[in-house]
């Protein structure tokens, strides 16, 4: 259990890890335009409890099986078995978290459905072992973290609405 401060303007970090990708990048699955790329690495020795950046709806949620690279290269964003959540806020803000399985992880789980409600801070899945999320941010959003920095899932601030 952790202690939420649940803030709208706020986008919380969706896991515990280590910050590997910062970088403005063509997001093709769902919103196809620009956005910031967040990436979040989490070793086996983290917690891997993934948790919701924004309050509000689920509004999009899609799984692709693929390959177990380790998920601290590039590609595994894309060629890893994976899972896109998208969090919708009631101000109509989207932000995609994509749940990616690594080497050792081979299971990834996903508790909610599009339409579900959700609170910023709250449990929406897991990946076992050493795996990464990827945050697609507006280009609009002010990103608050550095590369190497090590963000709480659902406490550290990763950028600002």
């Amino acid at each position: 259990e952790r202690q939420i401060d649940r803030n709208e303007t706020h986008v919380l970090s969706p896991c515990d890890g280590k910050v590997v990708v910062i970088k403005e990048v063509f997001e093709k699955e769902y919103f196809k335009d620009q956005r910031i790329q967040v990436s979040i690495f989490m070793s086996p020795l983290n917690v891997h409890q993934n948790r919701a950046p924004l309050g509000g709806e689920i509004s999009y949620l899609k799984h692709f099986k693929g390959a177990f690279y380790p998920a601290f290269v590039e590609k595994s964003s894309e060629l890893n078995e994976r899972c896109s959540v998208v969090f919708k806020d009631k101000n109509g803000t989207e932000v995609l978290a994509r749940q990616i399985a690594g080497t050792v992880a081979r299971r990834i789980c996903t508790y909610k459905v599009p339409g579900d409600k959700i609170a910023q801070g709250d449990e929406y899945g897991f990946i076992r072992f050493g795996s990464r999320v990827d945050l697609f941010l507006p280009l609009s959003a002010k990103v608050t973290v550095k590369l190497d920095e090590k963000p709480i899932g659902g406490q550290t601030i990763i950028a600002t609405l």
